[in-house]
């Protein structure tokens, strides 16, 4: 599974917009390379998360705005838990679906702007400060297939991988919505509010799940649920505009979602030796330093060899396999979370965003074909969506769809 990118942070900013300057700072995914780098909680300077102090009481944080060129849940911080929602439209005709899809992305607009709110009306979100609350909406290209929906033209199904165990009822999807927030309450009553405005409108629930970030101290690296360090090598601005983010156009502040729910094989695992667990990762395990490297944010040389001839980063590490090196430098930015459904099924749901999936599709396949990781992972589900733009407080999510 894809997951070694680089090493920075900042990737949300458009590079110009008339919704206001933004300046932000991405918290790096979880992702499930073991360890990928350094601070995984970097807080953002920007429009959206601009803190308000009370005289005499302890400084509170405002709600993330969820209006803006860019949808929030790609450009805030990563929350420490998240809830997605997939959705699927009945089909008709082309006419009523479209008027369908609009409305059902009116009513999630208007669903979870209020929700994000400073003063959220529903009673549950109430008295414990702003919710923090931030989201993404997408559209599955089968939809966007089906209406002829203006979306890039690189939206398409993943093609089957090896080693695929996929369960249809928990992938794919005609809408997707991410939600994440601080705490798991505030996603149980968005979840519900979503999923009935939703469904009013006209959407059809499909799938659901959640998922959850260790707790980490601000500044340091969390950790997978293989106890690797996990979620730093990020694109940083420059390389998210290339690489993350739409082309100038229509699509310019969107960008496409690749879904992956991992079972890991946590008790396998860490039934290996230190070592042997490192090499099949290409990091150690205490530090997350490359096992090329001195530090933990040092980039890792999948070309440096030992005195005998062999790579240093065995040529069946997952980071080396996962290097944006072996495409041409592309980046993807992972915002990634563990999950929890039971004692036998746990694992990552790998988050992913990209200009082109076609970058995903060319990393999953080497992966697929030679990592040491891959005894211990198994891919159920499986999911891809075309995250629209963002939207002026007076719009709503999708406009351009229809251009």
């Amino acid at each position: 599974m894809p997951t070694e990118q680089g090493n920075a942070q900042d990737s949300s900013r458009p590079a110009g917009t008339h919704f206001g300057r933004r300046r932000a700072l991405l918290a790096g995914g979880a992702v499930l390379a073991a360890g990928i780098g350094a601070a995984a909680d970097e807080l953002a300077r920007d429009g959206r998360t601009a803190g308000r102090a009370t005289t005499g009481a302890p400084p509170t944080k405002a709600a993330i705005l969820f209006h803006g060129a860019r949808q929030a849940g790609v450009t805030a911080p990563q929350q420490p838990a998240t809830h997605l929602l997939s959705f699927d439209l009945p089909q008709t005709s082309a006419a009523t679906d479209r008027k369908t899809l609009r409305s059902v992305l009116g009513a999630l607009t208007r669903t979870l702007a209020t929700a994000a709110s400073d003063a959220p009306p529903d009673p549950r979100l109430q008295g414990g400060g702003a919710t923090r609350l931030t989201s993404l909406v997408g559209i599955g290209p089968t939809l966007a297939t089906r209406l002829g929906l203006n979306v890039p033209a690189s939206l398409g199904e993943l093609p089957p991988f090896p080693g695929d165990r996929l369960e249809p009822h928990r992938s794919n999807g005609d809408l997707l919505v991410q939600l994440c927030a601080a705490d798991r309450w505030t996603l149980t009553i968005v979840s519900e509010l979503a999923g009935t405005a939703a469904h009013a409108a006209g959407a059809v629930p499909r799938w659901t799940q959640s998922g959850f970030l260790p707790h980490t101290a601000p500044g340091t690296t969390p950790r997978n649920l293989f106890g690797s360090k996990d979620g730093t090598a990020n694109p940083d601005h420059a390389a998210a505009e290339q690489w993350v983010w739409g082309p100038p156009g229509a699509h310019r502040n969107g960008t496409v979602l690749v879904y992956r729910r991992i079972h890991m094989d946590v008790t396998g695992f860490a039934a290996l030796p230190e070592g042997r667990r490192d090499r099949v990762i290409g990091r150690r395990a205490r530090d997350g330093v490359a096992l090329s490297g001195t530090a933990e944010n040092d980039e890792p040389d999948i070309y440096a060899k030992n005195p005998d001839g062999s790579y240093v980063i065995p040529a069946t590490a997952h980071v080396r396999l996962a290097s944006p090196r072996f495409d041409g430098g592309a980046r993807m930015l992972r915002r990634s979370y563990s999950y929890d459904d039971g004692p036998t099924d746990r694992g990552l749901l790998f988050c992913a965003f990209m200009r082109d999936p076609a970058q995903f599709t060319r990393v999953q396949n080497r992966l697929a074909a030679r990592d040491a990781l891959t005894p211990f992972l198994q891919h159920r589900a499986s999911a891809m969506a075309y995250v629209l733009p963002g939207t002026a407080p007076a719009g709503t999510l999708g406009e351009q769809l229809w251009t």
